[in-house]
């Protein structure tokens, strides 16, 4: 992230993992974690079964797992709140699925983050818009929403198998910018670093990441990842695109832990988003998200590992990886980093109130050491 964000500090952060590859719902899990499971038997509507009157695991209507990623970030800074949808998932079904589930409510929505355009992520933006609608009722009507994207949408992003790079299928295409605004979104195109505003026009904490430097030998990118362009004589055709460079992170600052970031799926490679965050000056609270490092044979798990796990002085308190990482390097991580690596999926919710105990110790940041 270049120029670095003066970003506002948050007096709480929230968030809930709205659509994720995986259902994780029995591992122990550290303070502020809570599975999907116990948030519906704790709830104060929860189905009771007729013969036993005994809360019902009511499975039919319970969050589904999908190929993809959505987070509901919530900020509170002193009394205003703030809410953001970063990415979307993969479709329609299975964001509307867990909305419902989770019921959430869309109409304090203040935006829509794409991280980058593939429809893993990009997927259920229309849905999610037309849920809102539904909730605000007549009240939709004139009642926009900023949707915050890369400008660089893609014509089609695809998949060809290397050493060859010969295409082997296509993405299904992204949400097209009109079919946003006819349902409520209002675009916003940017690729430079800044924080999302909320309604208000007031600031809520969240940055958005511009393009990500890449600095690390080690990180690949996405071998094999395709863009159909028009080149400079307005010829069009398929495109070797492994850095997907239109790729942003999302990064909040709670008072007294340090950083949060949200990196959906580290094609531009983890160690190097954290190499952006230096400037901030901050600690690193949690590393949330997917860090695709499967395939282990094409990817630099080894390092990312070893960089995760000892290179960054402090280290930091909570890594989540979800969606793209794969299972063997979320062992491996857990190996070197024992609790600090939280199993999570699809209805996990985190609470973090900020604290201002030890501000100035905070203030130290982290280094990364050789």
């Amino acid at each position: 992230m270049s120029p670095p964000l003066n970003l506002a500090a948050v007096d709480k952060l929230e968030f809930l993992i709205l659509v994720d590859n995986f259902i994780e719902w029995f591992s122990t899990l550290p303070p502020g974690f809570t599975h999907e499971l116990p948030q519906h038997m704790l709830a104060k509507d929860v189905p009771k079964d007729a013969l036993t009157g005994l809360p019902t695991v009511d499975l039919d209507n319970y969050c589904c797992g999908a190929h993809g990623l959505a987070v509901l970030i919530k900020t509170t800074i002193g009394d205003e709140s703030n809410t953001v949808l970063f990415d979307s998932g993969p479709e329609p079904k299975s964001i509307e699925r867990n909305i419902k589930a989770m019921k959430v409510d869309l109409t304090d929505l203040d935006a829509i983050a794409l991280s980058h355009w593939h429809r893993d992520h990009s997927g259920g933006i229309l849905r999610a818009l037309e849920i809102r609608q539904n909730q605000l009722g007549e009240l939709s009507n004139g009642n926009y929403v900023q949707v915050d994207l890369h400008p660089n949408r893609p014509i089609r992003r695809g998949i060809s198998r290397p050493p060859d790079y010969i295409p082997i299928c296509t993405l299904p295409t992204d949400p097209t910018f009109e079919e946003i605004e006819q349902r409520g979104g209002k675009v916003e195109l940017n690729d430079k670093p800044h924080e999302i505003l909320n309604k208000k026009g007031i600031r809520t904490g969240i940055g958005i990441s511009g393009e990500i430097n890449r600095v690390t030998s080690f990180e690949v990118g996405l071998p094999g990842a395709l863009t159909w362009m028009k080149d400079e004589i307005g010829e069009e055709g398929w495109f070797n695109d492994h850095l997907i460079m239109d790729e942003r992170y999302a990064v909040v600052d709670v008072k007294g832990h340090g950083l949060v970031v949200f990196s959906s799926c580290s094609h531009a490679g983890i160690c190097n988003v954290i190499h952006s965050l230096q400037p901030f000056n901050r600690p690193i609270h949690a590393i949330v998200g997917g860090l695709h490092l499967s395939p282990v044979e094409k990817q630099p798990v080894t390092q990312t590992v070893d960089f995760l796990s000892r290179r960054i002085k402090p280290p930091p308190n909570h890594i989540l990886p979800l969606h793209c990482t794969g299972l063997e390097p979320r062992a491996m991580l857990r190996e070197k980093m024992g609790n600090k690596v939280v199993s999570c999926g699809t209805g996990l919710k985190v609470i973090w109130k900020g604290s201002d105990k030890d501000e100035e110790k905070m203030d130290e940041g982290f280094e990364i050491v050789q």
